[in-house]
């Protein structure tokens, strides 16, 4: 099954932190979970990590039905991958690359995954990273994925390369193309933007 699009969540900015929703927190949630939320959301503001994602993942809590000790544990667990990427990509990381770096962390790419983007990728790593979990999240093997995704950025793909093999990607998939299988063709047509980075 196909999940929600993480590289369409960075484009979109979806990182930017949006007052009216953290006000949303004591209309919706009880006021021990509301909180404890708030308690994590000041703690990422201090470190610098993006806030939404956290207002989000205890709004998205709420409206399935979860408890307040399952919502608090999810948004600390969120912050945790967030502080986990931001130490692998660096103090200077944007919100939107620590948001595509923890939703990578999460599909399960290792950390030396992302301070290899990091180190070899010039400008930003967000839809590099973002890419990577959607791969993930669409039934690759993290390995496979972890593999291409390094080979490319050697390779110095554009982002718009990027974004297009995840779309060819899931469309193979919805065909009824194995997801390795449809990476693996995909892989094939993508030629190199200039020469390979050294390692």
């Amino acid at each position: 099954m196909i999940r929600p699009l993480i590289a369409a969540a960075v484009l979109t900015g979806w990182a930017r932190p949006l007052p009216a929703q953290i006000s949303r927190l004591d209309a919706r949630l009880q006021p021990n979970t509301a909180h404890d939320v708030r308690a994590l959301v000041d703690s990422a503001r201090a470190a610098g990590l993006p806030e939404e994602p956290l207002v989000l993942k205890a709004l998205e809590g709420q409206s399935k039905g979860a408890s307040g000790d399952r919502i608090v544990v999810a948004v600390r667990a969120l912050l945790q991958s967030l502080r986990t990427a931001q130490t692998s990509l660096g103090l200077q990381a944007s919100p939107e690359e620590l948001v595509a770096g923890s939703a990578a962390l999460r599909a399960g790419a290792p950390e030396t995954a992302l301070a290899s983007v990091r180190h070899d990728r010039g400008g930003s790593v967000a839809i590099t990273l973002s890419v990577l979990a959607d791969l993930v999240g669409s039934g690759i093997p993290v390995g496979t994925a972890t593999k291409a995704i390094l080979t490319l950025v050697h390779q110095n793909v554009s982002d718009r390369e990027f974004l297009q093999l995840r779309t060819r990607v899931e469309q193979d998939i919805r065909t009824g193309m194995a997801p390795g299988s449809a990476l693996e063709r995909r892989l094939a047509g993508i030629p190199a933007a200039g020469p390979p980075r050294q390692p």
